[in-house]
């Protein structure tokens, strides 16, 4: 599932904070590291939820805005024009199966937490849940996935999605989009600097 990444790691997750001082560069390093770079391998990003929920519309916000930016590398599913969710998720995923040979998929998608966790960004290797918040049995989705907690769990969860606030749901996807769009630049040219860095980062956390 991880074959190609430069640093393979098992259920490693990295959260980022949407005010911290250069998040979309700290969550482009770490998309770029889980990232295949083997450039026969294609890469899918699922972006999933639906425009009909102010806090369910966060994957097909970074889908839309990610087409925006022509980002080529990644192909996209989950658009606020034609969204990905509960209804035609496992369909979709049957399309990615028969149009792709093994692909490598990020899924990409809202959930809910702890009140000091709200704005909080997360980029972890292994699959997304989706539905998990509001009780529904999904598929998993992604050999790598994003997240971003736009509200509080506990109560009434479809409601609360629902009078999420649409200014943080907008800048928590325009971050991961900038973050998305600058790691496909990165396969691009694979620059010294960054995989210098990593290595570094890499040493760090084994120490």
């Amino acid at each position: 599932m991880f074959s190609g990444q430069l640093f393979p790691q098992k259920y490693h997750s990295f959260r980022f904070n949407m005010k911290q001082p250069i998040v979309v560069t700290d969550m482009a390093k770490k998309i770029y590291s889980f990232l295949p770079k083997k450039t026969e391998t294609d890469i899918v990003l699922v972006c999933i939820g639906t425009d009909r929920s102010t806090g369910d519309s966060l994957g097909p916000l970074v889908g839309t805005k990610l087409l925006e930016r022509g980002c080529k590398n990644f192909a996209v599913y989950g658009t606020l024009q034609e969204p990905v969710h509960a209804k035609n998720l496992e369909k979709t995923l049957m399309k990615i199966d028969a149009t792709y040979q093994e692909p490598f998929i990020i899924g990409v998608d809202a959930c809910l937490g702890k009140s000091t966790s709200v704005g909080y960004m997360t980029v972890s290797d292994g699959p997304v849940r989706p539905g998990a918040a509001v009780n529904k049995q999904l598929p998993h989705v992604g050999d790598m996935h994003i997240t971003g907690i736009v509200n509080v769990n506990g109560f009434m969860e479809m409601m609360v999605l629902q009078n999420t606030r649409l200014s943080l749901v907008i800048e928590m996807a325009d971050i991961i989009a900038r973050a998305l769009a600058r790691s496909s630049r990165w396969l691009e040219t694979n620059p010294s600097w960054l995989v210098d860095t990593l290595e570094h980062e890499q040493r760090k956390e084994f120490s």
